[in-house]
């Protein structure tokens, strides 16, 4: 595999086992920096709900929300209305701004230091929307490039990210003792109930085999099992694993 595709799948396997929206943004915001990105966003509108999840700078999304840029914001347009991933930026003629708010909805996001990125539409029926964004700071990087070297990717990532999100359980439903595994013990453990040794786990995880014993061993006693494969069997019947 290349970097890429190892960006990808190390985000894949993380997913399974990401419980909160804070383990979402921290895997996709890691997925954005291993392709060379500096931010990610998520913006979904789906039951009359709007819901952001990102990176960017926090007093940008503040006054992102609080203003409701999503109505004038040229890329969630864009996003509403098609199917295919596209590139935006200001070295970009796929997206202009039609009026003066959108020219300073633009100017006051580079000013933030966004400039360029790729976004993913996403749809979910029924007139509701999502869209996955990658984006960088950098004035040098150009958006046609980005689309034309990273667009399987950051189109793959933004589509497991939408479907493991609006697919996890949601909040009551999920057993209370899940919260009491890390998200890393739920991994070594999934890869043990694959049959994976912890040598094996080390290098599919990219830690060492200490570290993994170290997890399995947490695991192990915060479950009261006498062994691994007990741990693996209770973390199971209790629905902790993937």
């Amino acid at each position: 595999m290349n970097w890429a595709e190892n960006v990808f799948q190390d985000f894949v396997d993380a997913l399974q086992t990401a419980v909160d929206e804070s383990e979402f943004e921290r895997l996709a915001t890691r997925a954005a920096h291993g392709l060379g990105f500096r931010w990610f966003a998520y913006l979904s509108n789906v039951d009359s709900s709007l819901n952001l999840i990102s990176s960017y700078p926090k007093s940008w999304t503040s006054r992102y929300l609080r203003r409701q840029y999503q109505r004038l914001d040229p890329v969630v347009l864009r996003a509403r209305g098609e199917h295919t991933t596209f590139s935006w930026g200001a070295s970009s003629g796929s997206i202009r701004p039609a009026s003066r708010e959108q020219v300073r909805f633009f100017q006051e996001a580079t000013e933030f230091g966004i400039k360029s990125g790729i976004t993913v539409p996403i749809r979910a029926g029924f007139g509701r929307m999502a869209a996955f964004t990658v984006a960088t700071d950098d004035a040098l990087m150009e958006p046609d490039v980005l689309l034309a070297t990273s667009h399987d990717v950051v189109q793959l990532l933004g589509l497991y990210f939408h479907t493991h999100l609006r697919g996890r359980p949601a909040s009551g439903e999920e057993p209370q003792r899940v919260q009491i595994l890390s998200q890393r013990e739920r991994q070594c453990l999934a890869w043990a109930a694959l049959g994976k040794t912890v040598s094996e786990t080390a290098v599919i995880l990219g830690i060492t085999p200490r570290t993994v014993a170290f997890h399995l061993g947490n695991a192990r006693r915060k479950l009261g099992a006498t062994s691994i494969t007990h741990c693996v069997a209770l973390a199971m019947r209790q629905r902790l694993l993937p």
